[in-house]
């Protein structure tokens, strides 16, 4: 297993699909809904096993020059509970901290709360409900 940045469209094609098919599908979104306006001036993880495939993706953005947010966490049902999604925290705290970002922000999902506190971060407050069903904690860590 090992993470790139996308840079080519198949690498980004690999990345979004599962960004859809991890964050939207599930709960039955249109396909494109996995992108945000902001994707052009984020930092893309993509974690990739022995085969190639994507089976973990995040990516980060800078809120300010001492504040990163990750969004789109996601990794393939088939591969949960093998501690992907922490390589891939670490790996974008890493990349945070190069850019000189001190703090950490995102927006969890009630399921993946104890996953976050986990890896060190903290519930600051209940904030929306995404598609009418999945309630968002803001969580934070420094860095």
């Amino acid at each position: 297993m090992h993470i790139i940045e996308p840079t080519t469209p198949e690498q980004f094609e690999k990345y979004y699909r599962l960004r859809y098919q991890t964050l939207r599908a599930p709960w039955g979104q249109p396909e494109g809904s996995e992108h945000a306006e902001d994707d052009a001036t984020a930092i893309h993880a993509m974690l990739l096993n022995e085969a190639g495939e994507a089976v973990g993706v995040c990516r980060l953005h800078l809120n300010t020059p001492q504040e990163g947010q990750l969004r789109f966490m996601g990794v393939r049902a088939d591969q949960q509970g093998k501690q992907l999604g922490d390589k891939l925290l670490q790996y974008l705290e890493e990349r945070a901290r190069g850019l000189g970002a001190t703090r950490i922000t995102l927006q969890a999902r009630e399921n993946a709360v104890n996953f976050y506190r986990r890896n060190g971060y903290e519930v600051v407050k209940e904030t929306y409900v995404l598609f009418g069903s999945i309630q968002h904690y803001l969580m934070a860590k420094q860095l």
